[in-house]
């Protein structure tokens, strides 16, 4: 291997490199001889093999290990995360309607009732709206079903008479063989089907009670779980922090009171139309329709369905008429009332309005888009506190 002497250029980082050690010492020099004048031995650079330490060699062994480790952990929380999406949803759900019914326990508070009372006392408002609903509904459904239970027996006796219409029509399309037939070739489908309903039925009633459960809870803990919240920030930008959030629950229950009376427009609309045109049962029908319109997105389309079918009890041009309505008041309602009701409420541009409603509901559906007017409301009243003045200072 080639030697460099110490005057020229350093060997390069790759191999280790020592100088070799200096000759056995000479004669003494005379004495008054120059030191400088004597023959000086160069040094000369050995380069030697340099290892890699133990430590550098295992680094790479922990940081793929924990590549891998940090990739699985990733994987199983969005599995978990997606494995109980639904329960995360209900849980949103029921924090929003204890955020947004907080101005009213908040109000029944600075009354003088104490917070489980005035909760209690929202708790049984709603239980009653829901058993005045419940009382108008209720005899029109009976005396529907009675009337059809009543009806069956009549049909049948006019099915086997030949002079009659739906006798006439049985000779000529054999509809009961063909009914027997279907229910017998797809009774395993028909069973299914009833076991689907069932599991159904059961699903909506657990998500209800647990959507109540939570709702209760949170309204009942609300300001010990802000206080909690709270605590997580330093006690420097705390004072702020709360301000913010407090005006964010404060937009948000007054989105809310803004939602129920553009629901109640609906709703007494409805009425007025049925009275009208003489479409039975406007009570209820009006008392439905609200209780739809507060559901965003869809809420007011299926309310206008069930009231355009109810309508051909009246006639098929009652029908025709009372679709064309809601098709026109369901336009007004997202267009005119509720962005202009959003905006005083809110303070919301009609824009932000529609674009969020939309958004959220492509995203999470009928609950997406219920929150997502509160949740452009938060976005905008962070930004204009925390990033808007940063960027007009810089």
């Amino acid at each position: 291997m080639s030697e460099t002497p110490a005057d020229t250029a350093p060997p390069s980082t790759a191999d280790a490199v020592s100088p070799a050690p200096d000759p056995a010492p000479g004669p003494a020099p005379a004495p008054g001889a120059d030191p400088a004048g004597a023959a000086q031995p160069a040094r000369r650079w050995v380069r030697r093999p340099l290892a890699l330490p133990s430590t550098q060699r295992s680094s790479w062994f922990r940081v793929g290990f924990g590549l891998g480790l940090g990739a699985v952990l990733a994987w199983m929380l969005v599995h978990t995360v997606l494995q109980i999406s639904a329960l995360l949803t209900l849980l949103l759900l029921a924090v929003f309607i204890a955020v947004s019914l907080e101005p009213v326990v908040g109000l029944l508070c600075r009354l003088g009732l104490r917070r489980g009372w005035s909760v209690a006392v929202v708790v049984a408002g709603f239980a009653g709206l829901l058993a005045g609903f419940l009382a108008l509904v209720i005899p029109p459904v009976t005396a529907a079903v009675t009337a059809l239970t009543d009806a069956v027996p009549r049909w049948r006796v006019q099915l086997h008479d030949h002079h009659s219409t739906l006798g006439r029509l049985e000779d000529h399309y054999h509809v009961i063989e063909k009914a027997q037939a279907q229910l017998g070739s797809s009774g395993a489908s028909v069973a299914g089907g009833v076991f689907g309903a069932g599991q159904l039925v059961i699903s909506a009633v657990t998500s209800t009670v647990i959507v109540i459960t939570v709702t209760l809870y949170v309204m009942a803990a609300l300001p010990a779980i802000k206080t909690f919240g709270y605590r997580f920030v330093p006690g420097t930008r705390r004072p702020r922090v709360e301000q913010v959030s407090e005006e964010i629950l404060s937009r948000v229950g007054r989105f809310m009171l803004g939602n129920i009376a553009t629901s109640a427009i609906a709703g007494l609309a409805t009425f007025i139309w049925c009275e009208v045109i003489g479409v039975p049962y406007p009570a209820a029908l009006g008392f439905f329709v609200a209780l739809m319109d507060m559901v965003p997105v869809i809420g007011s389309t299926i309310g206008g369905v069930v009231v355009s079918l109810v309508a051909l009890v009246a006639s098929l041009p009652v029908a025709v008429a009372t679709a064309v309505f809601y098709i026109g008041f369901r336009i007004a309602e997202d267009y005119l009332i509720m962005p202009r009701a959003m905006k005083f409420a809110v303070n919301v541009h009609p824009v932000v309005t529609v674009v969020a409603v939309l958004a959220g509901g492509s995203l999470l559906g009928i609950i997406g888009g219920l929150v997502a007017i509160p949740f452009a409301v938060a976005l905008g009243i962070v930004l204009d506190e925390y990033v808007f003045p940063r960027t007009d200072a810089s």
